[in-house]
């Protein structure tokens, strides 16, 4: 089937997670008279929140923050699950007709942009039959292209090979594809990991399983936190509206101010974390071989828990951690090269994620492919000689939402700006001058594996990701946008 006249949009914004709905209800708020789509290549609105079905699923940034800045968290709760998350983005989503905009089932393909027309023209697979078989393809033409997808791949997590996996007769399970008919109640279980989804799981699986073993090749950096926020519940007779951004602020401050300390002072961060996971861990567990990683404090993402359930569930006995590497699987768990056998009648690889920038879609403009990797990122929102295609992509130091809220109030303004100037296009052409960097400074397996596919930074502004709230601030939501570097037509 297909169409003859292409349907078209103001602004078409991919993706229905907690970055498209934001950028939804932003368009729709301040924007009214614009016409927008949101397209969701899944079934349902949430994205990562919806995606993730396993024991425990929660934010490990604090909701004050995680929260939209213009739609207060409405609870003290800091880091909340899984659940309490979708339930936010559903109600967001009513309260701002964001569900209104949203089709389901369309997976944007390619998008080819025109500068004779000034526009984009997106192809769109549609899944048309009731199990997802059969699809037609269909034209959006758009102004503005903005990509709310984030950056994981919902096809395929990261899975390494595991040598003797087939000889296993247990069950084998990847976080992201969580089967709804899995019992683990009273089993033996190995999950496979030391990042946030292995230090969610072992917890929550704890007083279920008859043990858990968390398996690490090594260690990764666990800093406590309350799971109610003490100034949410101190603040709580206070009106929302000036609760809200009180406390909002102080989480704020606190991460951008723990970010620079640990940085700047590395010795002393990895002292004062040991002092506070020493406090925590039982006795017959090891610090310096279980907590002490062999990289500085974030170099990678520090890990949080909620009022120290991994040490509580270590402190029970309901679970273990080990750190070792693995020779082998068979039939009844897993042998590491230490000798040591763990059984195991489930195993849960909680190995990391895929990245797959922008959904993965190919993009062109004027008939030429555009390589990702060839391109720089302006202000990490837009990418070089790419005319009116914006992108949000979160922190890796502090709340995605952060930065999500601050690409809203960039691409508001910009098309306040195209109003009163009466322009329609606008692209950040590349200084042949600036040196390249990688687009994220950040040694996690997830983003080394990646590099190759993302765009790079560079070394000054507005190319370099400062990775800094308050920097972000002063030059995206306040900065001129006229800048020099982007190009009006």
């Amino acid at each position: 089937m297909s169409q003859t006249q292409p349907e078209h949009v103001d602004v078409l914004v991919v993706g229905a997670g907690l970055s498209g709905i934001g950028a939804a209800a932003q368009l729709r708020s301040r924007h009214p008279g614009r016409t927008v789509a949101v397209l969701e290549a899944r079934e349902s609105l949430g994205g990562t929140w919806d995606l993730f079905r396993y024991p425990g699923i929660r934010s490990d940034s604090d909701m004050f923050t995680f929260g939209y800045r213009w739609r207060p968290w409405p609870s003290d709760t800091s880091l909340a699950d899984g659940p309490l998350i979708l339930d936010y983005l559903r109600t967001v989503a009513e309260e701002y007709g964001v569900d209104e905009l949203i089709r389901y089932r369309h997976k944007v393909v390619a998008a080819a942009w025109d500068s004779t027309d000034q526009r984009w023209t997106v192809t769109v697979e549609v899944s048309t039959g009731s199990t997802g078989g059969e699809s037609e393809t269909r034209t959006i033409t758009t102004g503005l292209l903005w990509g709310c997808s984030g950056y994981y791949d919902y096809d395929t997590g990261h899975a390494p090979e595991f040598p003797g996996a087939e000889r296993f007769q247990g069950e084998i399970v990847h976080p992201q594809f969580w089967p709804e008919d899995l019992d683990h109640t009273g089993k033996k279980v190995v999950v496979i990991g030391s990042g946030a989804t292995a230090i969610t799981l072992v917890p929550a699986m704890a007083g279920e399983t008859e043990h858990v073993t968390m398996l690490q090749r090594s260690p990764t950096y666990v800093l406590n936190r309350p799971a109610r926020d003490p100034l949410a519940r101190k603040l709580a007779r206070l009106p929302e509206q000036v609760r809200y951004p009180v406390v909002r602020w102080a989480n704020i401050l606190m991460q951008v101010g723990s970010y620079q300390a640990f940085q700047k002072w590395p010795a002393w961060a990895r002292k004062y974390i040991r002092s506070q996971t020493v406090k925590l861990v039982p006795d017959h567990v090891d610090v310096d071989t279980h907590f002490n990683p062999s990289y500085d404090p974030w170099d990678q993402r520090l890990c949080v828990v909620p009022n120290a359930d991994l040490f509580k569930a270590l402190r029970s006995g309901g679970a273990s951690i080990v750190t070792d590497t693995i020779e082998t699987f068979d039939e009844t768990g897993i042998r590491l090269t230490s000798g040591e056998h763990l059984d195991a009648d489930v195993i849960v690889t909680a190995t990391g994620l895929k990245l797959k920038p922008f959904g993965g879609f190919t993009m062109t403009v004027d008939g030429a492919e555009v390589k990702l990797h060839d391109t720089m990122a302006y202000k990490a929102l837009m990418l070089s000689d790419v005319p009116n295609f914006v992108f949000t992509i979160g922190y890796t130091n502090a709340s995605w939402t952060l930065k999500a809220d601050l690409v809203s109030d960039f691409v508001c303004r910009m098309l306040d700006h195209l109003d009163r100037t009466g322009q329609r296009s606008f692209v950040p052409r590349r200084d042949q001058g600036v040196g390249e960097r990688p687009f994220m400074d950040f040694q996690s397996g997830y983003v080394l594996r990646a590099l190759d596919d993302l765009p790079v930074q560079g070394d000054r502004a507005p190319w370099l990701l400062k990775q800094n709230y308050l920097v972000d601030v002063r030059h995206i939501r306040r900065g001129e946008l006229d800048d020099g570097v982007l190009e009006f037509a």
